[in-house]
């Protein structure tokens, strides 16, 4: 019973871990995902803005060469207002490359740093993937130690089971469901540890015989009594670890 009580326990423990497992490495795939999206976001901030230096360069070329057109026009003006007219479609179009020079230079202040945080960000996330992909393969290699710790002490309970008569493990059972695990207590000074009731002097001293299964009047858990070991019983570390 006691042996028992003890796989249970350890099955219990493997169990929770085999299930806890895929879950803490489906929170750090989360936050990888995570960070693939900041990283997603800032490329796309980077290419943004690197399209839009292109239209102003693209805008820039456009009103250049109406400046050039509207010089020779101006050649062949008339009038004086023809005159004044291509100059102020001229001054026009310097305002508007001007326009665009200095939107070229806020974008490329702006781009120094979205182009550092996507260095910084690719780095990071490979570095961040490398450990994934470890943590990833110490999750199957435990998972597979564990499922074969399972599956071996599986076969030890139903080995101990098979040689005790079916009313001790139905009522090893029934207590186990009902005391969070624990069905087995052992006494000592005359106590159970699990509830702390003091046993009756008779009954305790008929537990010590260990004829029979005897359980706890107050909390119904197994009792299970180990005698003191005294030191001129011991040999060798055992009796000097007592010392």
């Amino acid at each position: 019973m006691i042996r028992l009580q003890e796989i249970d326990h350890r099955l219990a423990e493997l169990t929770r871990e085999i299930s806890t497992l895929p879950k803490q490495l489906a929170a750090t795939e989360k936050k990888l995902t995570s960070h693939q999206r900041k990283l997603e976001a800032d490329q796309a901030a980077l290419a943004a803005n690197q399209k839009e230096r292109k239209v102003c360069d693209t805008a820039i070329q456009v009103q250049e060469q109406k400046i050039s057109k509207l010089k020779d026009q101006m050649i062949e003006a008339k009038t004086n207002e023809q005159y004044r007219a291509f100059q102020s479609e001229i001054e026009f179009c310097q305002k508007e490359i001007r326009k665009s020079e200095d939107r070229i230079l806020e974008l490329m202040s702006e781009s120094e740093p979205l182009d550092k945080n996507v260095k910084a960000a690719e780095a990071a996330l490979k570095a961040e993937r490398a450990d994934v992909e470890k943590e990833k393969q110490q999750v199957r290699e435990r998972t597979a130690v564990d499922e074969k710790s399972l599956a071996e002490l599986k076969k030890e309970r139903d080995a101990i089971v098979a040689q005790v008569t079916a009313p001790t493990v139905q009522r090893y059972e029934r207590v186990r469901k009902s005391r969070r695990g624990i069905a087995v207590a052992e006494v000592v000074e005359g106590r159970c540890t699990q509830c702390n009731m003091a046993l009756r002097l008779q009954f305790f001293q008929e537990l010590k015989q260990g004829d029979e299964i005897m359980v706890c009047e107050s909390c119904q858990r197994i009792l299970y009594y180990n005698p003191p070991v005294r030191v001129e019983d011991l040999s060798g570390d055992a009796a000097q670890a007592t010392q």
